[in-house]
Protein backbone atom coordinates (compact mmCIF):
# COMPACT_ATOMS: atom_id res chain seq x y z
CA UNK A 1 0.00 0.00 0.00
CA UNK A 2 1.46 3.33 -1.12
CA UNK A 3 0.39 6.96 -0.88
CA UNK A 4 1.39 9.48 -3.55
CA UNK A 5 2.03 12.59 -1.50
CA UNK A 6 2.07 15.08 -4.40
CA UNK A 7 -0.07 14.92 -7.55
CA UNK A 8 -1.55 17.59 -9.83
CA UNK A 9 -4.83 16.02 -10.95
CA UNK A 10 -6.31 19.31 -12.18
CA UNK A 11 -3.55 19.64 -14.77
CA UNK A 12 -4.78 19.83 -18.37
CA UNK A 13 -2.93 16.60 -19.18
CA UNK A 14 -5.48 14.77 -17.01
CA UNK A 15 -8.53 16.49 -18.51
CA UNK A 16 -11.36 13.98 -18.88
CA UNK A 17 -9.14 11.19 -17.59
CA UNK A 18 -9.07 11.59 -13.81
CA UNK A 19 -11.27 8.57 -13.06
CA UNK A 20 -9.12 6.28 -15.19
CA UNK A 21 -5.90 7.67 -13.68
CA UNK A 22 -7.14 7.05 -10.15
CA UNK A 23 -8.31 3.54 -11.06
CA UNK A 24 -4.90 2.76 -12.56
CA UNK A 25 -3.31 3.95 -9.32
CA UNK A 26 -5.61 1.73 -7.27
CA UNK A 27 -4.70 -1.26 -9.42
CA UNK A 28 -1.01 -0.50 -8.86
CA UNK A 29 -1.50 -0.45 -5.08
CA UNK A 30 -1.61 3.31 -4.60
CA UNK A 31 -4.44 3.69 -2.12
CA UNK A 32 -4.45 7.43 -1.48
CA UNK A 33 -3.04 10.69 -2.81
CA UNK A 34 -2.74 14.40 -2.11
CA UNK A 35 -3.56 16.70 -5.02
CA UNK A 36 -1.79 20.04 -4.87
CA UNK A 37 -2.83 23.64 -5.42
CA UNK A 38 -0.70 25.70 -7.79
CA UNK A 39 -2.87 28.83 -7.76
CA UNK A 40 -5.75 30.10 -5.68
CA UNK A 41 -7.78 30.29 -8.90
CA UNK A 42 -7.42 26.48 -9.17
CA UNK A 43 -9.21 25.91 -5.86
CA UNK A 44 -12.65 25.16 -7.29
CA UNK A 45 -11.34 22.73 -9.90
CA UNK A 46 -9.29 20.88 -7.30
CA UNK A 47 -12.20 20.80 -4.84
CA UNK A 48 -14.40 19.24 -7.54
CA UNK A 49 -11.86 16.49 -8.18
CA UNK A 50 -11.58 15.63 -4.49
CA UNK A 51 -15.34 15.75 -3.83
CA UNK A 52 -16.74 12.29 -3.10
CA UNK A 53 -13.32 10.66 -2.98
CA UNK A 54 -12.52 9.82 0.62
CA UNK A 55 -8.93 8.81 -0.13
CA UNK A 56 -7.94 11.89 -2.15
CA UNK A 57 -7.17 15.11 -0.31
CA UNK A 58 -6.08 18.58 -1.36
CA UNK A 59 -3.92 21.51 -0.36
CA UNK A 60 -4.38 25.27 -0.70
CA UNK A 61 -1.67 27.60 -1.88
CA UNK A 62 0.25 29.24 -4.71
CA UNK A 63 3.41 27.99 -6.42
CA UNK A 64 6.30 30.50 -6.49
CA UNK A 65 6.06 30.60 -10.28
CA UNK A 66 2.76 32.45 -9.79
CA UNK A 67 3.77 34.66 -6.87
CA UNK A 68 3.35 37.83 -8.92
CA UNK A 69 -0.32 36.93 -9.39
CA UNK A 70 -0.76 36.50 -5.62
CA UNK A 71 0.74 39.62 -4.10
CA UNK A 72 -2.54 40.27 -2.29
CA UNK A 73 -2.67 36.74 -0.86
CA UNK A 74 -2.73 36.88 2.93
CA UNK A 75 -2.30 34.28 5.61
CA UNK A 76 -5.87 35.01 6.66
CA UNK A 77 -7.13 34.08 3.19
CA UNK A 78 -5.15 30.83 3.22
CA UNK A 79 -6.37 30.01 6.72
CA UNK A 80 -9.97 30.48 5.59
CA UNK A 81 -9.45 28.25 2.55
CA UNK A 82 -7.77 25.61 4.72
CA UNK A 83 -10.78 25.28 7.03
CA UNK A 84 -12.40 22.66 4.77
CA UNK A 85 -12.07 19.08 6.02
CA UNK A 86 -10.54 17.83 2.77
CA UNK A 87 -7.64 20.31 2.98
CA UNK A 88 -4.67 18.69 4.70
CA UNK A 89 -1.74 20.93 3.76
CA UNK A 90 -0.63 24.48 2.91
CA UNK A 91 1.16 24.95 -0.41
CA UNK A 92 2.79 24.19 -2.70
CA UNK A 93 4.74 27.32 -1.92
CA UNK A 94 8.33 28.45 -1.64
CA UNK A 95 11.14 29.94 -3.70
CA UNK A 96 12.26 29.17 -7.25
CA UNK A 97 15.42 31.04 -8.21
CA UNK A 98 16.05 28.79 -11.22
CA UNK A 99 13.25 30.01 -13.49
CA UNK A 100 12.27 33.17 -11.57
CA UNK A 101 8.96 33.36 -13.43
CA UNK A 102 8.07 35.71 -10.57
CA UNK A 103 10.73 38.08 -9.18
CA UNK A 104 12.37 37.13 -5.91
CA UNK A 105 10.90 40.19 -4.21
CA UNK A 106 7.43 38.83 -5.06
CA UNK A 107 8.15 35.24 -4.09
CA UNK A 108 9.30 35.96 -0.54
CA UNK A 109 6.23 37.75 0.86
CA UNK A 110 3.92 35.14 -0.71
CA UNK A 111 6.02 32.38 0.86
CA UNK A 112 5.82 34.16 4.20
CA UNK A 113 2.02 34.25 3.98
CA UNK A 114 2.01 30.47 3.56
CA UNK A 115 4.39 29.98 6.47
CA UNK A 116 2.12 32.05 8.71
CA UNK A 117 -0.91 30.05 7.58
CA UNK A 118 0.88 26.80 8.43
CA UNK A 119 1.81 28.19 11.83
CA UNK A 120 -1.78 29.18 12.60
CA UNK A 121 -3.55 26.10 11.21
CA UNK A 122 -1.05 23.45 12.29
CA UNK A 123 -1.15 22.00 8.77
CA UNK A 124 2.10 20.91 7.09
CA UNK A 125 3.85 23.45 4.85
CA UNK A 126 4.53 21.91 1.41
CA UNK A 127 7.70 23.57 0.10
CA UNK A 128 9.07 23.93 -3.41
CA UNK A 129 12.66 25.18 -3.39
CA UNK A 130 14.95 25.30 -6.38
CA UNK A 131 18.38 26.94 -6.40
CA UNK A 132 17.25 28.90 -3.34
CA UNK A 133 18.57 26.78 -0.50
CA UNK A 134 20.23 29.56 1.51
CA UNK A 135 17.27 31.93 1.40
CA UNK A 136 14.79 29.12 2.03
CA UNK A 137 16.81 28.04 5.06
CA UNK A 138 17.00 31.57 6.45
CA UNK A 139 13.26 32.18 6.03
CA UNK A 140 12.40 28.88 7.69
CA UNK A 141 14.79 29.52 10.59
CA UNK A 142 13.44 33.04 11.13
CA UNK A 143 9.85 31.80 11.11
CA UNK A 144 10.25 28.72 13.30
CA UNK A 145 12.03 30.81 15.94
CA UNK A 146 8.76 32.72 16.32
CA UNK A 147 6.25 29.85 16.12
CA UNK A 148 6.58 26.18 15.27
CA UNK A 149 5.26 24.58 12.10
CA UNK A 150 6.08 21.41 10.16
CA UNK A 151 7.91 21.85 6.84
CA UNK A 152 7.85 19.29 4.02
CA UNK A 153 10.48 19.53 1.30
CA UNK A 154 8.67 18.26 -1.78
CA UNK A 155 10.36 16.67 -4.82
CA UNK A 156 13.68 17.32 -3.21
CA UNK A 157 16.73 18.18 -5.34
CA UNK A 158 18.53 20.59 -3.03
CA UNK A 159 21.53 20.35 -0.73
CA UNK A 160 22.19 18.00 2.14
CA UNK A 161 22.53 21.05 4.41
CA UNK A 162 18.98 22.25 3.79
CA UNK A 163 17.58 18.73 4.13
CA UNK A 164 19.36 18.27 7.46
CA UNK A 165 18.13 21.66 8.69
CA UNK A 166 14.53 20.70 7.95
CA UNK A 167 15.02 17.37 9.70
CA UNK A 168 16.25 19.32 12.76
CA UNK A 169 12.96 21.22 12.59
CA UNK A 170 11.12 17.87 12.80
CA UNK A 171 10.19 18.28 9.15
CA UNK A 172 9.81 15.76 6.35
CA UNK A 173 11.26 15.20 2.89
CA UNK A 174 9.69 13.71 -0.24
CA UNK A 175 11.39 12.08 -3.21
CA UNK A 176 9.92 11.93 -6.71
CA UNK A 177 10.71 10.09 -9.92
CA UNK A 178 13.95 12.07 -10.09
CA UNK A 179 15.44 9.51 -7.68
CA UNK A 180 15.25 6.95 -10.52
CA UNK A 181 17.20 9.10 -12.99
CA UNK A 182 20.67 7.90 -13.97
CA UNK A 183 22.35 11.18 -13.00
CA UNK A 184 20.63 11.51 -9.60
CA UNK A 185 23.33 9.93 -7.43
CA UNK A 186 23.43 13.04 -5.25
CA UNK A 187 19.70 12.81 -4.52
CA UNK A 188 19.95 9.12 -3.70
CA UNK A 189 22.86 9.89 -1.36
CA UNK A 190 20.72 12.45 0.48
CA UNK A 191 17.84 9.97 0.73
CA UNK A 192 20.17 7.44 2.32
CA UNK A 193 21.10 9.96 5.03
CA UNK A 194 17.56 11.00 5.97
CA UNK A 195 15.72 9.66 9.04
CA UNK A 196 13.50 6.87 7.80
CA UNK A 197 10.52 8.13 9.77
CA UNK A 198 10.56 11.40 7.79
CA UNK A 199 10.59 10.18 4.17
CA UNK A 200 7.65 10.33 1.74
CA UNK A 201 7.27 9.36 -1.92
CA UNK A 202 5.52 11.24 -4.69
CA UNK A 203 5.24 11.57 -8.45
CA UNK A 204 4.55 15.32 -8.90
CA UNK A 205 2.56 14.02 -11.87
CA UNK A 206 2.09 14.78 -14.72
CA UNK A 207 5.72 15.88 -14.49
CA UNK A 208 8.96 13.93 -13.93
CA UNK A 209 7.90 10.46 -15.00
CA UNK A 210 10.28 7.92 -13.42
CA UNK A 211 12.27 5.28 -15.22
CA UNK A 212 10.92 3.33 -17.15
CA UNK A 213 8.32 5.93 -18.18
CA UNK A 214 10.63 8.85 -19.02
CA UNK A 215 9.18 11.09 -21.72
CA UNK A 216 5.56 10.05 -21.05
CA UNK A 217 2.81 11.54 -18.94
CA UNK A 218 3.53 10.73 -15.32
CA UNK A 219 0.67 9.26 -13.28
CA UNK A 220 0.13 8.41 -9.59
CA UNK A 221 0.50 4.71 -10.45
CA UNK A 222 4.14 5.41 -11.27
CA UNK A 223 4.99 6.10 -7.63
CA UNK A 224 5.68 2.37 -7.35
CA UNK A 225 8.90 2.97 -9.30
CA UNK A 226 9.92 5.69 -6.87
CA UNK A 227 9.33 3.23 -4.03
CA UNK A 228 11.37 0.56 -5.86
CA UNK A 229 14.37 2.88 -6.21
CA UNK A 230 14.02 4.13 -2.64
CA UNK A 231 14.03 0.53 -1.40
CA UNK A 232 17.18 -0.16 -3.40
CA UNK A 233 18.80 3.05 -2.10
CA UNK A 234 17.96 2.33 1.55
CA UNK A 235 18.68 -1.40 1.21
CA UNK A 236 15.16 -2.28 2.36
CA UNK A 237 12.48 -4.61 1.09
CA UNK A 238 9.75 -2.88 -0.90
CA UNK A 239 7.14 -3.89 1.66
CA UNK A 240 9.13 -2.01 4.31
CA UNK A 241 9.27 1.13 2.15
CA UNK A 242 5.54 0.92 1.48
CA UNK A 243 4.76 0.63 5.16
CA UNK A 244 7.30 3.27 6.19
CA UNK A 245 6.28 5.97 3.71
CA UNK A 246 2.56 5.36 4.25
CA UNK A 247 2.95 5.60 8.02
CA UNK A 248 5.00 8.76 7.58
CA UNK A 249 2.35 10.32 5.35
CA UNK A 250 -0.44 9.82 7.88
CA UNK A 251 1.75 10.94 10.77
CA UNK A 252 2.52 14.18 8.91
CA UNK A 253 -0.91 14.85 7.39
CA UNK A 254 -2.95 14.18 10.49
CA UNK A 255 -6.19 15.53 9.05
CA UNK A 256 -6.13 12.71 6.48
CA UNK A 257 -7.78 9.51 7.66
CA UNK A 258 -6.02 6.28 6.81
CA UNK A 259 -8.13 4.40 4.24
CA UNK A 260 -9.76 1.11 5.15
CA UNK A 261 -10.00 0.17 1.52
CA UNK A 262 -8.44 1.18 -1.77
CA UNK A 263 -9.43 4.18 -3.87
Amino acid sequence: MLVDSHVNLHHEKFAGDVDAVIEAARTAGVVAMLTISDKISSTDAIRDIVAGRSNVWRSVGAHPHYASDHLDLTAARLIALAAADDVIGVGECGLDFHYEFSPREHQEPVFNAHIEAAQETGLPLIIHTREADERTANMLKEAIAKKKFTPLLHCYTGSLALAELVMEMNGYISFSGIITFKNADDIRAIAAKMPRDRILVETDCPYLAPVPHRGRRCEPAHVVHVADKLAETLKLERVEVDRMTTDNFFRLFQRAKRPRESL
